[in-house]
């Protein structure tokens, strides 16, 4: 059976289209010499080409799934009293795409909303058209990644020890408390690197990483890298330890290492 036609194979189906309509936008303005970067009001910035994104994608979903809800990092939230809503981040790695390297991400999750009101990413798809790839999943059927037209199944790592581990991060910004211990943990690594935003996660998923830690992160960062990692054999939680993206941090592991990643965090 393949992806296509799991339980979650039409909702994944519109995930792959909306990533097709944010990589054509996204990669026409990328390197743009006329780009258009403003700062939010949380000091972030903007760029014209995150705008247009969500946009197409909100109105995509206006036509295709006008009964779900939407959360998205531009335009905010009409997920009230949904039982299923789309999370989107139109570009993950603004910083990066503005200054033209090429890890940057559209990030697009489906969350579904149980009778207990517990929220459950059971769609992600992170397309990243400057490194020709993208990794999707859906709820029970695995992860995948498809680079330059091939896609494969992927699964992390069997790595056991952190000594032996290789560990990813954006940089030292926001762990407060948990600095020196997190660079304790980077010193009894066996390799560390300063990748970052989604590609750190999915290179946890890909098994060519075993661990990827971000101390502040908004639930768009993290939606769809939740789902891919867990797929994928791995762990994906807070910093604290609670489980999914809505923790304000994320990190994932290919869960062998992760309960040494929690106490080397939370001493």
């Amino acid at each position: 059976m393949t992806f296509e036609t799991q339980q979650y194979g039409e909702d994944l189906a519109l995930a792959h289209l909306l990533a097709d309509l944010a990589d054509a936008i996204a990669l026409d303005r990328y390197q743009a010499l006329d780009l258009v970067v403003t700062t939010k009001p949380d000091n972030t910035p903007v760029t014209d080409a995150d705008r247009a994104v969500e946009t197409a994608i909100r109105q995509a979903l206006a036509v295709h799934r006008p009964e779900d809800g939407l959360l998205g990092e531009e335009f905010g939230s009409e997920i009230k009293g949904a039982k299923r809503y789309w999370v989107i981040d139109p570009i993950d790695g603004t910083k990066n795409f503005m200054r033209g390297v090429p890890t940057w991400a559209c990030l697009i999750a489906l969350v579904e909303v149980s009778e207990s009101q517990t929220h459950n990413v059971v769609v992600g798809v992170a397309s990243s058209p400057a490194l020709s790839r993208r990794w999707f999943a859906s709820s029970g059927a695995g992860s995948f990644v498809n680079f330059n037209g091939i896609t494969k199944k992927i699964s992390v790592s069997e790595v056991a020890e952190i000594e032996d581990a290789s560990i990813a991060y954006s940089d030292f910004i926001g762990f407060g408390e948990r600095l020196e211990p997190f660079q304790k943990m980077l010193s009894q690594a066996w390799r560390t690197r300063g990748m970052g935003d989604f590609w750190s996660h999915m290179l946890v998923a890909e098994g060519a990483v075993d661990i990827a830690v971000e101390p502040t992160l908004a639930v768009w960062d993290m939606a769809a890298l939740d789902i891919i990692v867990r797929e994928a054999g791995g762990v994906f939680t807070n910093t604290s330890g609670q489980q999914g993206p809505f923790g304000g941090s994320g990190v994932s592991t290919n869960g062998r290492l992760h309960t040494a990643v929690m106490k080397g965090l939370n001493p």
